[in-house]
């Protein structure tokens, strides 16, 4: 009878053990596996897609905001000597970016939001990406624009981020419905 208590009691251990293990495990897949969305809004209207698209995914939202902000006067795309205008064509142009992500590495898929500029992502993305270490990371970007498509941005985000899987992305207006952003998200990650 005791030899039979001592095998009940070991399995009982073991199935114990084994569950805890399981939920350990579970939870650290969880963690390894958020999702952000990080975008960039100059106007208001590629933070309406943003906060859309992190809510019906349930993801964190990171504005990236720069370090000093733009003003109507810097976002004058007719204007050659507007700030906007110098950066865009200045490729190695870098405006900082006010606040950094305390814990980037818990994140699995990245969204990045952004208007189009002169055909491509604002050089303040660039900096986003040369910011943190995307290696391993699935990388989705977002535009919003007034008839422009997300042009080539994918690829330069992706010379960006060797180490990343970039996809192409999609450009979307400020009416896109919920389940609509919903379903292209859940169709990339």
């Amino acid at each position: 009878m005791k030899k039979f208590l001592y095998i009940i009691i070991a399995c009982l251990i073991a199935v114990i053990t084994f569950t805890l293990l399981f939920i350990k495990t579970g939870e650290s897949n969880m963690t390894n596996n958020k999702v952000l969305v990080a975008y960039f809004s100059a106007t208001g209207n590629t933070k309406i897609i943003a906060e859309k698209l992190a809510n019906e995914i349930g993801a964190d939202l990171f504005e990236i905001k720069p370090a000093q902000i733009y003003t109507d006067d810097d976002l004058n795309w007719q204007n050659d000597k507007s700030r906007s205008s110098v950066e865009m064509v200045d490729r190695n142009s870098r405006p900082e970016i006010a606040s950094k992500i305390d814990d980037f590495a818990q994140y699995k898929t990245v969204f990045i939001g952004f208007p189009i500029w002169w055909g491509r992502e604002p050089s303040i993305i660039d900096t986003f990406m040369e910011s943190y270490d995307f290696a391993g990371k699935t990388i989705i970007p977002f535009a919003t624009s007034g008839s422009s498509d997300i042009g080539n941005s994918g690829e330069i985000i992706q010379s960006l981020v060797p180490n990343a899987t970039v996809l192409h992305g999609k450009r979307f207006s400020t009416s896109v419905s919920d389940t609509e952003l919903k379903n292209w998200a859940i169709e990339q990650m």
